[in-house]
């Protein structure tokens, strides 16, 4: 069996994958479990959003993951412009999840 051509960044782009999921499924478990242990009046769209942004990271997890497969795979070097929007904005959600989640159980109390 033909060992894989650039294996090692092949490896790695999936376990960067795989965490930005266990991050995304973290937070959503989070929000949810506290929405539920606290038995507050929470508004059904709350727990709707939380997993919608959930799964706006993965979306974006898998897209930076193939945009990174088919850069490891170019013979050229690759083009710095605009290669990194997927990880800015993976980072800004996961942001705004965290916040989010801080707001809520700051109004829980």
């Amino acid at each position: 069996m033909a060992a894989q051509k650039n294996f090692k960044n092949h490896a790695a782009n999936e376990r960067t994958f795989l965490a930005w999921l266990r991050t995304a499924i973290a937070i959503v478990g989070v929000g949810l479990t506290a929405a539920k242990l606290t038995r507050a009046d929470i508004p059904g769209w709350s727990d709707l959003a939380m997993v919608l942004s959930g799964g706006v990271v993965v979306i974006l997890a898998f897209v930076r993951m193939r945009m990174l497969r088919a850069l490891i795979d170019a013979e050229e070097a690759p083009d710095e412009k605009g290669t990194n929007w997927p990880d800015l904005l993976l980072f800004a959600l996961v942001i705004a999840l965290m916040v989010l989640l801080g707001i809520f159980i700051l109004h829980v109390r």
